[in-house]
């Protein structure tokens, strides 16, 4: 009879570890797994110091509409677009929308000359990094997000756009 007890036991214990096993093996295949946001998704938070030096947290724009630009200088798209996202940015101010540009450059020479040359008015910093967009599973650029006021992407766009287009304001405005 102690036996059996003994047996018993040893059964239980094997498969109280098995299933740890295959718990443990699920955590660590869903942590390797590559975070991808997507639209409906609550933004990742993020912390970047930008070029005139004032430090900007995902908060920071509650009860704006922000459209979250990753680009970098190396990029031809990028580049091409930022005109347009320069002009949209201006344009969208006044009503509550915030553009962040958030380069990815390591040069930050490369970096400092294009935004003068460029003459880009809105907040932008460099995450050189790449760690702010890794959070959002951004590995193509230029990749924009258009989060709304509660913090919940509504739209993403991945390659360029012409910022200006009717119905892109239009869609950002109706967040608004």
């Amino acid at each position: 009879m102690p036996g059996m007890k003994t047996e018993k036991l040893v059964v239980s214990i094997q498969s109280a570890a098995a299933l740890l096993l295959v718990g443990l093996c699920f955590l660590v295949a869903d942590s390797l797994r590559e975070r991808v946001v997507s639209v409906g998704d609550r933004a990742p938070r993020f912390d970047v110091t930008t070029d005139s030096g004032k430090r900007l947290t995902a908060s920071d724009f509650g009860g704006k509409v922000l459209v979250l630009n990753f680009w970098a200088t190396w990029c031809p798209p990028c580049v091409d677009e930022m005109p347009s996202l320069q002009a949209m940015a201006q344009q969208l101010a006044p009503k509550g929308v915030v553009v962040l540009g958030v380069s990815v450059d390591r040069n930050q020479a490369a970096y400092r000359r294009f935004l003068q040359q460029a003459k880009i008015s809105f907040p932008t910093a460099r995450d050189p990094g790449s760690d702010i967009s890794a959070e959002y599973g951004t590995f193509k650029y230029p990749e924009t997000y258009v989060i709304d006021s509660q913090g919940r992407v509504r739209q993403k766009h991945i390659g360029p756009r012409d910022w200006l287009d009717a119905d892109l304001v239009k869609s950002i405005e109706s967040l608004l």
